[in-house]
């Protein structure tokens, strides 16, 4: 499986809100050895890539994500995200509005 097919695969599993906060194509990266894809955040002026190492036990997880749009994004619209019903609804009506008009508000108005 090429590394275009795996990520392919890989994506129908990425259900987690946070995705919406970053681009939607990782980079797909080897480190040492290991592969890994970078994720970069979609804020205007961040350049914060968070990489996921594949070959790890926690391949699948979002925790260093959900950290990242914490501090970058606020805490609010990671709450705001996890109420959406899927990662498409969080990138048009919490990540997008949020890019558009730097609130949060405008979400839900």
């Amino acid at each position: 499986m090429t590394p275009k097919d795996e990520l392919a695969h890989l994506q129908k599993e990425w259900t987690s809100p946070v995705y919406a906060f970053f681009d939607p194509i990782p980079a797909i990266c080897e480190i040492n050895g290991h592969r890994v894809h970078e994720f970069t955040c979609s804020a205007r002026g961040c350049k914060v890539k968070v990489r996921r190492y594949l070959d790890t036990l926690d391949a699948r997880s979002t925790s260093n994500m959900c950290k990242h749009v914490k501090g970058c994004w606020g805490t609010n619209a990671l709450e705001a995200a996890d109420s959406a019903k899927d990662v498409d609804e969080a990138q048009t009506k919490i990540a997008g509005s949020i890019l558009r008009d730097g609130s949060i508000t405008a979400a839900f108005e």
